[in-house]
């Protein structure tokens, strides 16, 4: 899976075919480092997928003609700024 970001521009990641959309974000965060104040939204296809979907039902839904998952990441300050 590629992301249009620049904290993880042309990360791949192998996902299992049993991973949640909700437990997919958590290793994003917690590979990019995130802090908890910030929130990260993941949108395939420019619509965010419901958290309790299986990373595989997106996969073979949204998959490229080369076989890969493009996705796309936002985030911002969940408790706004200081």
């Amino acid at each position: 899976m590629l992301f249009a970001n620049s904290l993880i521009l042309r990360c791949r990641y192998l996902v299992p075919a049993d991973l949640i959309v909700g437990q997919f974000v958590y290793v994003v965060r917690k590979r990019i480092k995130l802090s908890p104040e910030k929130a990260i939204f993941i949108f395939v296809k420019n619509i965010l997928p419901p958290t309790a979907a299986l990373m595989s039902a997106i996969y073979e839904e949204n998959k490229d003609e080369d076989g890969f998952l493009y996705m796309a990441y936002s985030g911002e300050n969940t408790f706004g700024s200081i």
